[in-house]
C-alpha cells in the first residue's frame, strides 16, 4: 500500500481521519458511524476524541487476497478468512501508531494509558449504516478496551471481516443493498471508564411520541445494555429532563436526576443538529455525560393521533380491516375508488360524509404507515335521514334483497371480468379494467345503503325488550346463527375434510405433508382427481374470499393460492366430524320465551324481532362477501400490469407493482414504449418503497393502547389479579385448553381440536377453524367483528381486543377463556 489511494485532486488520500474533521458528506469514505460523530463534535456535543481508518484502506486490504464483494456475499467465511489472515501494509500500521500517539491518554473517565498510548474502543462503521430506514445495529463488530498499536491493528482487521459475518449479508441482502455497494471503515476512539451507560432514543420506539425520551441505562459500559445482556433501567423522560417513569432494572437506580438533565439536553440538541429522532449511546464518567454515538431511529411509528369518542367506537372496525399494511396500489387502485367509494355511497345516503382518504390514512414517501380512525361528519342533509330511512325501510325489505336487480347487475358484471383474459388487453385496456372492478363495487354500495336501515333497524326494538325484561346478556346469543354464505363455505369445508378421513390415502397425506405438499399430491395424484374436482368446485364457489383482509386486493383469494384452504381441510379433518348442534340463538331464545312477560302477542313480537336481526346480520355478511368478488379480477389485473412492466426490466417481479400507485401506473407509456429514463425511475421509487415498508414491517397501522381502555388487555381494569389478558366479552361462555398461537393462514393446519385458538386479527376465511377452537382470543376486533359474530354462531366463547394476546401466550400454556366477561385466565 502506498500512503493512500489517489484523492480527486491527485494527492493521496489519508490512511487515518481524525473524527473532528469528519461531516455527514463524508459518509463514503468514513461510514455511517464516522460521518455521526463527526457531526456530533461540530455541533459542540461531548465526544472522545478519536480517528477513522476509512474505507479506501479496506478497499485496498481486501484487494490484495482477491476478496470480491459478489464472491464473498457467496462463501463469507472465505473472505473473512483472507481479510484476517493479510498482514497490515507497514505504512498503514505506522499511520495507525501515529493517530494513537495523538490521542490524549488520561484524564477524566480516560483510564490510564499504556506505554502504546491510550485504551480505545475499535467500532466498524459500514457505508450502509446509521441510516434512515437501515441501522444495521450490531451487524458488524465491535472491540472494547484495546490496548497497544499491535492491538488496535487486529481489531481493525477483525473489523473488516465483520462486514462479511452471515448476518450482515443476510441483513444487506433483506435490506435490497448489493454486496459491491458497501465498504466499511473503522472508528478508533479514546476508550470511556463508563460508570453508567447505555441508550437513550429522542422519540418514544413504541408510541412514536416525540415528546418522550426513553432511556436504558446499566452499571458500567453500554455493551450490555445493546448486546441485551442485562435487564437494564427503564426511563421516560420529557424533553427537558424531567422523569416521568422509572422502572429499576438489574443494578437498581443508575441514572441519576441531575445526568438525566444533562443527558436529556445533550439529547435534544443532538436530535435538533440532525434534524430528526436519534438512537443514542452514551456513558457517564467521573460526572459527565458523553455521547459514543447517534444514528436516525428506524421504524419509529408516527405521533400516534387523539381520538375522541366516536374515534374510538369505530376504530374496531377498522382496525379488522387494516391488520397489515396496504400496499400503495391496494391505497389508489381498490381501497379509494372501490371500498371508500361504496362508504361514502352509504354514509352520503343518511346525509353524513367520511373524511378524505389522505386523513383516514397517513402516508411518507406514498407508503401508509399509520391509520386514523375516521370521525364521520353530518351535513345539512342530515336534517332529512330520518325521512329518507323509514321510506327505505318501508321500501326494502332484507328478506327479499337477493332479487334486487342490483344483484344480477353486480353478477353479470363480475361474470364478464372473470370470462376475460388479462393477458389479452392492451395496457390501456388493463387500466380501465381496474375501473370497471371498481365501478363494480357502485352496486353493493347502493344495496347496503338501500337494504340495511330495514335490515339493523330491528336490533334497537329488540335491544331495548330485552333491557326491559333484564335480559339484555341474551342480545349477541340472539341475532347469532342466522344462515349465511361464510357458513355455508364453512359447512363445505367440513364436507371435504368428511371425504378425507374416509378416504386412508387422503388422511395419510393430510396428516403427513404441510400444506403445500398436500395440495400438489391433490393436484398431481391419479387417486386423487376426484377429490380435486371436489376442491375445484368449492373453489369456484367460495374462492373469492379474501384471505388477509377486504381492503388489500394485492393479497391472493382463495382461488388464486389454495394453499389456506387445503391447511383448514388439515385441521378440520383431524377430528371426527362435531355432532349437529342446535342453532347457538335457539337456547337464548327459549329463555327469552320463558320469560312471564313474554307471552301470546308479545312472544310472537319478540320471536319476528329476533328473526328480523338475524337477517340483519346475515345480510351484512352476504353483501361483504358479495364484494369480495370483485377482488380476484382485480388482483389478476394488477400482476398483469406488473408482468408487462418487468417484461421490459422496469421491475424485478410482477408484484414490484404493488408498490406502484395507479396514477403513476396511468402515467407511464405502454410498456413497450417505456426509455431507460421511465426504466430507471420506476426501478428507484419501488426499490424506496419497498425499503420503507421494510423499516415499518414490524410496526401496526395503529397502537392499539390509543384505542383500548386504560388498563385493556392485562388484569388490571377490573380484570382481577389472576386475569392474564382483558378484552371485550364477545361470545359468550367458558372454555380451557392449551394456547396455540396461529399467526396467519399458512399456520391453519397447526391448530389441534379443543385448543384455544390465539391470533393477532381474524377475518372470514379464518371462521372455519373455530369449530375446532375451545376458544378464540384476538389481539384487535370488537363485539361487532366477523370474528365475534361467528364464534357466536359457533357457540364458542371468545374475547376480542386483548391488545397483546400473541405476545403475551405462549403454545402450550392452558388457560381458561370467559367470553362472557371478556377474561382470560391462567389455569
Amino acid at each position: 500500500m502506498d500512503d493512500g489511494d489517489l484523492s480527486a485532486s491527485g494527492a493521496p488520500s489519508p490512511l487515518t481521519l481524525p473524527l473532528e474533521s469528519l461531516r455527514a458528506a463524508d459518509l463514503p469514505r468514513a461510514g455511517g458511524k464516522g460521518a455521526n460523530l463527526g457531526e456530533l463534535l461540530a455541533a459542540g456535543l461531548p465526544v472522545p476524541p478519536g480517528f477513522v481508518v476509512p474505507t479506501a484502506v479496506y478497499r485496498a486490504h481486501a484487494e490484495a487476497p482477491g476478496v470480491d464483494p459478489e464472491q464473498a456475499a457467496k462463501d463469507p467465511a472465505k473472505a473473512r478468512a483472507a481479510i484476517t489472515q493479510t498482514p497490515l501494509d507497514p505504512a498503514l500500521l505506522d499511520a495507525i501508531a501515529a493517530a494513537l500517539a495523538k490521542l490524549p491518554a488520561g484524564g477524566a473517565g480516560t483510564g490510564g494509558a499504556s506505554t502504546e498510548g491510550p485504551r480505545v474502543a475499535v467500532r466498524s462503521s459500514a457505508t450502509a449504516e446509521d441510516l434512515p430506514g437501515a441501522a444495521f445495529a450490531g451487524q458488524q463488530d465491535t472491540f472494547l478496551n484495546v490496548e497497544g498499536n499491535e492491538g488496535v491493528a487486529d481489531a481493525i482487521r477483525r473489523c473488516w471481516a465483520s462486514l462479511w459475518t452471515d448476518r450482515a449479508v443476510q441483513y444487506r441482502e433483506r435490506q435490497g443493498i448489493a454486496p459491491s455497494d458497501v465498504a466499511i471503515a473503522v472508528v478508533v476512539q479514546r476508550m470511556v471508564d463508563a460508570e453508567a451507560a447505555g441508550v437513550l432514543f429522542t422519540a418514544n420506539p413504541l408510541t412514536g411520541r416525540r415528546s418522550e425520551l426513553v432511556v436504558d441505562a446499566a452499571r458500567g459500559l453500554g455493551e450490555a445494555v445493546v448486546s441485551g445482556e442485562v435487564t437494564p433501567e427503564h426511563l421516560v423522560l420529557g424533553r427537558d429532563g424531567e422523569v416521568r417513569s422509572r422502572v429499576s432494572g438489574r443494578d437498581g437506580q443508575v441514572l441519576s436526576e441531575d445526568d438525566a438533565k444533562e443527558l436529556a439536553a445533550l439529547a435534544v440538541r443532538a436530535e435538533e443538529h440532525f434534524g430528526v429522532p436519534q438512537d443514542i449511546e452514551w456513558a457517564v464518567a467521573d460526572g459527565r455525560v458523553m455521547l459514543l454515538q447517534a444514528r436516525p431511529m428506524t421504524a419509529l411509528p408516527l405521533e400516534p393521533p387523539t381520538l375522541n369518542g366516536i374515534q374510538r367506537i369505530v376504530a374496531p372496525f377498522f382496525l379488522e380491516m387494516f391488520t397489515v399494511r396496504p400496499y400503495p396500489l391496494d391505497v389508489t387502485g381498490w381501497l379509494g375508488p372501490g371500498v371508500i367509494r361504496m362508504l361514502d355511497l352509504m354514509a352520503g345516503s343518511v346525509g353524513v360524509r367520511f373524511p378524505p382518504l389522505t386523513q383516514l390514512l397517513r402516508e411518507r414517501e406514498g407508503v401508509a404507515l399509520q391509520l386514523v380512525p375516521p370521525q364521520p361528519r353530518p351535513t345539512f342533509r342530515t336534517i332529512g335521514a330520518p325521512l329518507a330511512l323509514i321510506r327505505r325501510v318501508r321500501r326494502y325489505r332484507s328478506e327479499r334483497w337477493t332479487e334486487d336487480p342490483r344483484v344480477r347487475e353486480f353478477g353479470a358484471a363480475i361474470a364478464a371480468l372473470d370470462a376475460e383474459t388479462p393477458s389479452s388487453l392492451t395496457w390501456h385496456d388493463l387500466l380501465d379494467r381496474v375501473d370497471r372492478c371498481n365501478s363494480a363495487m357502485v352496486a353493493v354500495g347502493l344495496l347496503r345503503a338501500a337494504y340495511l336501515p330495514g335490515a339493523l333497524l330491528p336490533v334497537v326494538p329488540l335491544r331495548a325488550l330485552l333491557a326491559v325484561l333484564g335480559l339484555g346478556r341474551l342480545a349477541s346469543a340472539l341475532v347469532a346463527g342466522a344462515p349465511t354464505s361464510t357458513r355455508a363455505g364453512n359447512d363445505a369445508l367440513e364436507g371435504l375434510a368428511d371425504v378425507v378421513r374416509g378416504d386412508p390415502a387422503l388422511g395419510e397425506a393430510a396428516r403427513g405433508l404441510g400444506p403445500d405438499q398436500f395440495l400438489q399430491a391433490i393436484r398431481n395424484r391419479p387417486e386423487f382427481a376426484a377429490f380435486n374436482s371436489e376442491l375445484t368446485k368449492f373453489l369456484a364457489e367460495y374462492g373469492h374470499r379474501e384471505s388477509v383482509s377486504v381492503v388489500i386486493a394485492t393479497a391472493p383469494a382463495w382461488r388464486d393460492d389454495p394453499t389456506p384452504v387445503v391447511a383448514l381441510i388439515q385441521s378440520l379433518a383431524q377430528a371426527p366430524r362435531p355432532e349437529p348442534m342446535e342453532r347457538p340463538g335457539e337456547e337464548a331464545l327459549r329463555e327469552l320465551l320463558a320469560h312471564p312477560l313474554v307471552r301470546g302477542p308479545a312472544a310472537r313480537l319478540a320471536t319476528g324481532l329476533v328473526e328480523a336481526s338475524r337477517r340483519g346480520f346475515a345480510f351484512r355478511e352476504d353483501t361483504h362477501a358479495l364484494a369480495t368478488k370483485v377482488m380476484p379480477p382485480l388482483r389478476a389485473t394488477f400482476v398483469e400490469l406488473g408482468r408487462r412492466l418487468r417484461g421490459v426490466g422496469a421491475i424485478a417481479a410482477s408484484e414490484d407493482v404493488f408498490h406502484l400507485r395507479l396514477e403513476e401506473l396511468r402515467a407511464l407509456p405502454a410498456p413497450e414504449a417505456i426509455d431507460d429514463v421511465d426504466r430507471s425511475r420506476v426501478r428507484d421509487l419501488v426499490a424506496r418503497r419497498a425499503a420503507l415498508r421494510r423499516e415499518y414491517a414490524g410496526v401496526p397501522m395503529l397502537d392499539l393502547a390509543t384505542v383500548l381502555p386504560a388498563g385493556a388487555g392485562t388484569g388490571g381494569a377490573g380484570g382481577g389479579a389472576a386475569a392474564l389478558l382483558t378484552g371485550t366479552a364477545a361470545s359468550g361462555g367458558v372454555a380451557e385448553g392449551p394456547v396455540r398461537i396461529i399467526r396467519g393462514p399458512a399456520e391453519f393446519g397447526d391448530l389441534r381440536s379443543g385448543e384455544v385458538l390465539v391470533c393477532p386479527n381474524t377475518n372470514p376465511s379464518w371462521t372455519p377453524l373455530f369449530a375446532r377452537a375451545a376458544a378464540v382470543v384476538v389481539d384487535t376486533g370488537g363485539l361487532g367483528s366477523h370474528a365475534a359474530i361467528v364464534a357466536r354462531e359457533y357457540g364458542v366463547p371468545a374475547v376480542m381486543g386483548t391488545g397483546r394476546g400473541t405476545s403475551t401466550l405462549k403454545d402450550g400454556q392452558r388457560v381458561r377463556v370467559d367470553g362472557s366477561r371478556g377474561r382470560v385466565e391462567a389455569v
